[in-house]
């Protein structure tokens, strides 16, 4: 069995505490761990447009989650804490596509039935990104991928590299057969397998490649998103006014838990975009919720703290 992710955030902060480190080197908009890069990166993996990236480099600036400070280990520092750096651009990302589709089973529909008519219309021009068309490519993409995992999964031999014996006096007799037998067989596999070994591709941190022409798998890097945005001056912003916030229910101490994530409560958009995401980092949704929910409360302060002030006033 695998550890979970929590587990293994909770270790590296023990160890670096016990290990007494220090200070870690600085991370910068230069360092891959910096949101900005991240947010690029998962960008280009779930296959969104590339002018989301504006919007999400905006985000980590108002947030404050590019700051050196922000980002930096320190374990001696008196509140030890490390950042969920993959977590983290991801959650950015999810409150982008808030902001801009607000994900409420709603809007985002309507806004792909005006992209689909622009797009039918001016076959020439860039083409305005589709939410709709693009959560079927995903979805397809997704179930196909989750179905080789499982299928590699099932198909793996989950045998011990180790003979088993069952006393001291066994064991030299059985790692000999053990030795014996697997040299056997790599003399009949030499035998028998005459036909060259393919090389085995150099790894990759992408799980999805969208380069690749295949049918019924579109690129939505290029696509623009003038159909979701609006002139306001000389800036742009976006034609949804409005946003949900993915909780307000923060601890009495309001420290930094949240409310426990249930599915029932919130709309099949933001479940996909979730369980999208939990698919590529292998994590709990619920784990991604919590930390959407702390980027909106650092993006919008000023309605957390009307919140605060409202339930003191009511326990007084």
């Amino acid at each position: 069995s695998w550890p979970t992710y929590e587990d293994i955030y909770k270790k590296v902060i023990e160890i670096a505490k016990f290990l007494d480190l220090p200070r870690f080197p600085e991370i910068t908009e230069d360092c891959f761990l910096h949101p900005n890069i991240l947010c690029m990166k998962y960008l280009m993996e779930v296959n969104l447009p590339d002018e989301m990236h504006k919007f999400t480099c905006e985000v980590v600036k108002m947030t404050g989650t590019g700051e050196v400070d922000f980002l930096t280990f320190d374990p001696i520092a008196k509140v030890a804490k490390t950042v969920k750096y993959d977590v983290q651009a991801v959650a950015i990302i999810v409150v982008v596509l808030k902001l801009l589709f607000l994900l409420d089973d709603n809007l985002e529909w309507s806004l792909s039935d005006i992209a689909e008519i622009y797009n039918e219309e001016n076959k020439e021009d860039k083409p305005w990104f589709d939410f709709r068309k693009w959560y079927q490519v995903m979805k397809k993409s997704v179930d196909e991928k989750k179905q080789k995992w499982e299928e590699a999964r099932a198909k793996y031999l989950w045998k011990s590299e180790k003979p088993l014996y069952y006393s001291s006096i066994d064991k030299p007799v059985v790692y000999k057969r053990r030795e014996m037998v697997v040299n056997l067989q790599k003399q009949f596999s030499t035998l028998v397998d005459s036909t060259p070994t393919v090389e085995k591709k150099s790894p990759s941190s992408f799980q999805f490649n969208w380069r690749e022409e295949e049918p019924g798998k579109i690129c939505f890097h290029g696509h623009s998103l003038q159909g979701i945005l609006k002139k306001k001056g000389q800036s742009l912003t976006t034609k949804n006014p409005l946003y949900w916030l993915s909780t307000q229910k923060f601890c009495k101490s309001y420290c930094k838990h949240v409310t426990t994530y249930e599915e029932s409560n919130f709309s099949l958009s933001y479940q996909f975009i979730l369980n999208l995401f939990s698919f590529l980092l292998r994590i709990k949704a619920s784990s991604l919720h919590e930390e959407v929910s702390l980027i909106e409360k650092r993006l919008f302060k000023t309605k957390y703290s009307k919140t605060k002030k409202k339930s003191s006033r009511s326990r007084k």
